[in-house]
Order: C-alpha cells, then sequence, then structure tokens
C-alpha cells in the first residue's frame, strides 16, 4: 500500500497569497516524525481545497509552482533522493482537457483524479492525456 498525504489550501488562503505558507505548515506538521526512507515512498497531491469538486482547477502556472515549493521543501527537509523518489501529484478537478497542461509542469509527476474517473472515456481520456506514449 502506497500513502497518499493530500495537502492544499483554501480559497481564502489563496486569496491572502498564504498557499505556500500553508503548504510549509501542512508538509511540517503532516511529514515531521517520517525519515528520508518513509519520505520516498510516499505520494503527496496537492490538493487546492477550493479546486475539489468545483469545477474549478489551478492554472497549470499555480499547479507548477506549488509543486515546485512542496518538492524544494522536500528536498531542504528530507534530502534529495527522498525528494526525488517521492511522487507529488495534482488532485484539484483533474479533467481530459487540463491534464496534459498540468503534466507538463515539471514537478508535477501525476494526477489524483476524482469524479472524472466515474466516465470511462473521459478517465481515458485523462490517461492518454498524462502518458501520451504509454497508452
Amino acid at each position: 500500500m502506497t500513502p497518499i498525504v493530500c495537502i492544499g489550501e483554501t480559497l481564502e488562503e489563496r486569496e491572502r497569497q498564504e498557499t505556500l505558507t500553508v503548504l510549509d505548515r501542512q508538509i511540517k506538521d503532516g511529514l515531521d516524525q517520517l525519515s528520508s526512507e518513509q519520505i520516498a515512498l510516499l505520494v503527496v497531491a496537492y490538493e487546492p481545497v477550493w479546486a475539489i469538486g468545483t469545477g474549478r482547477t489551478a492554472t497549470a502556472a499555480q499547479a507548477g509552482e506549488a509543486h515546485a515549493h512542496i518538492r524544494k521543501r522536500l528536498r531542504q527537509w528530507f534530502g534529495a533522493p527522498a525528494a526525488d523518489e517521492c511522487r507529488v501529484i495534482y488532485g484539484g478537478s483533474v479533467k481530459p482537457d487540463n491534464i496534459k497542461e498540468l503534466t507538463a509542469e515539471p514537478d508535477v509527476d501525476g494526477a489524483l483524479v476524482g469524479g472524472a474517473s466515474l466516465d470511462v472515456r473521459g478517465f481515458a481520456s485523462i490517461v492518454t492525456g498524462a502518458h501520451p506514449a504509454a497508452v
């Protein structure tokens, strides 16, 4: 079993430009007792609370910024090997029409798909969009 740790800010926190501070607090509070070896085995999902089930999604740039920050903190607090092994995925209203843009960001390793997985054709489009060479 692979644990998935979900972190993300509310709309109010984003509007107050507190996203990175919130992510720091959540990473620190949620992962502080783990070793670098344990971090390497984790999946961290950036799930902006304001995008879950609302149909709203972070832009690729917003997701990229958050993911780069998460990876930077993992590297700083747990070391480069652990940060490089840990998968950091996006999980806020992933759809067929935004998956390519999201996964094109360097630190976005994949997606945590919620409601969109209920539509077989749409989900297949997400899989194809995220990894066109693999399908």
